[in-house]
């Protein structure tokens, strides 16, 4: 028996929501640990599409646990929507099987606000955020003025809370000339629904640690990619929170000894959402191909995302960096039509070859990436589900990028559909 972390190896949008459902039939308990609301997953369940964004993938299979753990930020009001959208879908959700950190810090319609100011006010120069609130809430999380899950049981506590956040907010809020938040009215609204929300708050650790002297098996699940981590990403183009697995530990009040197997969830190609450095992107008919083959859409927000080639470089640090034991390869059929397939296996900076990302903005923003080409198979993989049955040339490509990141392959995704997967090794009993 192992639990297991998994977290995107690029910069989200790998496909972790097929793999995590896939591996939560397995599971008993599934925890979210970082991110918000910002970032989605799909899963296709005998046909039926469910589209999550809070809720933790476990949530739509009988008898598992789902937990938003303390370092998941949380909108309370679009939890109640999920949560409502979800049981129009037939999927019971109750404290029996979903419960969230009393520790969470909320989400609140200020950082909200404010996320979308910075964004419009930045101009050629913003980030790229989902305008949902999620750096603001962090924010306030580490300058310890945010408002948590437990704040909402006592009506004083919940006052003496908002007053201090809003001094800050409200300050900035003068200075970009913005209208000054109102207190009364928040604290109604957030005594209105704390009921629906406190009858899932848990102390969690305590939780968790039950579940382990039970031998549960636990899957821990990363939103985002590990290129958005705050501190290991792309920075300043980064999420608000850490993505690497080690936060799988700190944002569920697990101790690391808990995490017995890390798989690092990666796609054929590579894609990312909004603003930020991109080394093999494709700006051309086949990086069109890719996204419309693919897909390529936020959950969340329906924004296109850009398209390139496999870059073997980033994959190979974020696995170094993240410790990551095995990777499941997802979307090799949007590479079917091709007729090569590069691979990135180095950059050029200022006349000179590397073998990492450097960690400056502006040279992440001029390196050239150095391609191996392959030849295209030129014929459909999508819903293969035996290693054998692939084309010769698809099984060398992947060889080829599994020697080069370092890391093996455990599992090959095929298609959306959950069964269309190509196991080489279990995580859960590797």
């Amino acid at each position: 028996m192992q639990n297991v972390v998994v977290v995107g190896s690029q910069w989200g949008d790998e496909g972790k929501g097929k793999i995590v459902d896939w591996l939560s039939s397995e599971a008993d308990v599934v925890v979210r640990f970082q991110g918000g609301h910002n970032a989605g997953h799909t899963l296709v369940i005998d046909k039926k599409v469910f589209k999550l964004r809070l809720l933790p993938s476990g949530i739509v299979r009988e008898g598992k646990i789902s937990i938003l753990g303390n370092g998941v930020v949380i909108d309370p009001w679009a939890l109640i929507s999920e949560i409502e959208d979800i049981k129009k879908q037939g999927i019971e959700v109750t404290p029996k099987n979903f419960m969230i950190s009393e520790s969470a810090s909320l989400i609140l319609p200020f950082h909200q606000e404010m996320d979308e100011i910075r964004e419009d006010a930045a101009g050629e120069e913003k980030i790229g955020t989902t305008r949902r609130g999620i750096g603001p809430c962090y924010e306030d999380k580490v300058g310890r003025r945010s408002i948590r899950v437990m704040d909402l049981r006592l009506e004083s506590n919940l006052d003496n809370r908002l007053e201090n956040v809003l001094l800050h907010h409200n300050a900035i809020r003068k200075g970009l000339n913005k209208k000054i938040f109102e207190k009364d009215k928040l604290k109604k609204e957030l005594l209105k629904i704390a009921p629906e929300i406190l009858k899932f708050a848990q102390p969690v650790w305590l939780k968790l640690d039950k579940f382990k002297n039970e031998r549960k098996k636990i899957l821990f699940e990363g939103a985002q990619g590990i290129l958005l981590d705050v501190d290991h990403g792309t920075y300043p183009y980064v999420t608000s929170s850490n993505t690497v697995p080690a936060m799988a530990a700190t944002g569920s009040g697990s101790g690391p000894n808990n995490i017995n197997y890390i798989l690092g969830i990666t796609k054929a190609y590579t894609t990312r959402v909004g603003s930020g450095p991109f080394p093999t992107e494709l700006k051309d008919e086949i990086g069109e191909s890719l996204g419309k083959r693919g897909k390529e859409f936020g959950t969340v927000t329906a924004r296109k995302r850009r398209c390139g080639w496999f870059d073997g470089v980033l994959v190979r640090q974020t696995i170094k960096i993240s410790g990551i034991n095995g990777i499941a390869l997802t979307k090799l059929d949007v590479l079917d039509e091709l007729d090569e397939i590069k691979m990135c296996v180095g950059y050029e900076l200022n006349g000179k070859k590397i073998d990492y990302l450097p960690a400056a903005t502006e040279d992440q923003f001029n390196i050239k990436p150095v391609y191996k080409t392959f030849p295209g198979w030129k014929t459909k993989t999508q819903g293969i589900r035996n290693l054998k049955d692939l084309p010769d040339k698809a099984r060398r490509y992947i060889h080829a990028l599994e020697d080069f990141i370092g890391a093996r392959i455990s599992s090959i995704s095929t298609s959306p559909e959950r069964d269309d997967t190509i196991l080489v090794e279990d995580p859960f009993n590797n």
